[in-house]
């Protein structure tokens, strides 16, 4: 999970999603409606009685904050919380598993604030199992070809790996730029990306209003997608002040038309 604002934990329920399978909640920043739904959150994972370790990333004083409202409304919890610190200020590798990876970066806003960059790693090749089976590959080393090895027969013919695998599925990589003023710099670091998700709590009759509140407009988020080459830009963070987006939709889409509109309860695949 990205943030965890009020009433997340029943967003989670109305679109059914398990509250055992969340393991990491990431929070870009400690404005209330980016984590305020925490404490509630994990009293109610402990209600549920989920086991294991979840893991919450945030920023020292968040941590501070947060372990001392878990211990005061959940003190005997089903599951070992911990925390692990990130910093606002520098990139790094928050989560590293052996199928994705989640990259923090600094994001211009009234108080400290990241962006996450997740990855994919790059995927296992198919095995043409006709091929393997002509040339007696044994079980013992289709990790290996997969993984794109030659093969060599007990005879020492070389079987380029090409003869034995297909390519592999392409791996997704999704960005996430919370609340932020524009900032040019964001379209090199997300360069790329299947999905980017940009804040865009403004259209553009508001733009004074935005720089002056490190906001960003829904055309400016545009112009970083378009830079950035990525497949996808998602709109969202939206300010009350606005009937509907259709304008920020329309404004977006006149830079990057591969736009749309975050709704709640939305999917998406990338």
């Amino acid at each position: 999970m990205i943030d965890c604002g009020e009433g997340a934990q029943r967003s989670m329920m109305l679109q059914g999603l398990s509250f055992t399978r969340l393991r990491h909640i990431f929070i870009s920043h400690l404005h209330g409606d980016h984590c305020l739904g925490l404490p509630g959150l994990l009293s109610t994972l402990s209600l549920h009685q989920m086991g294991g370790t979840l893991t919450v990333h945030t920023f020292a004083d968040g941590a501070e904050i947060f372990q001392k409202m878990i211990d005061f409304f959940c003190r005997e919890r089903s599951f070992d919380l911990q925390f692990n610190i990130l910093d606002p200020v520098c990139r790094q590798v928050a989560l590293d598993t052996k199928s994705l990876s989640v990259e923090t970066f600094p994001l211009r806003h009234r108080v400290p604030t990241v962006g996450f960059l997740i990855k994919e790693k790059p995927k296992p090749r198919h095995i043409i199992s006709d091929a393997v089976k002509f040339f007696n590959v044994p079980v013992s080393r289709m990790k290996e070809i997969k993984e794109g090895a030659d093969f060599v027969t007990p005879d020492g013919q070389v079987i380029v790996n090409s003869r034995l695998t297909r390519e592999a599925d392409p791996s997704a990589s999704y960005a996430y730029c919370s609340d932020t003023l524009f900032d040019r710099t964001l379209s090199e670091i997300v360069k790329g990306v299947d999905l980017l998700y940009h804040e865009a709590t403004y259209a553009d009759d508001s733009q004074a209003k935005a720089r002056e509140r490190f906001h960003s407009t829904a055309s400016q988020a545009a112009r970083i997608a378009r830079d950035a080459g990525v497949g996808k830009l998602l709109l969202g963070h939206y300010s009350k002040a606005y009937k509907d987006e259709n304008r920020h939709l329309e404004e977006a889409r006149k830079i990057f038309p591969e736009t749309v509109l975050a709704n709640e309860g939305m999917k998406i695949d990338i």
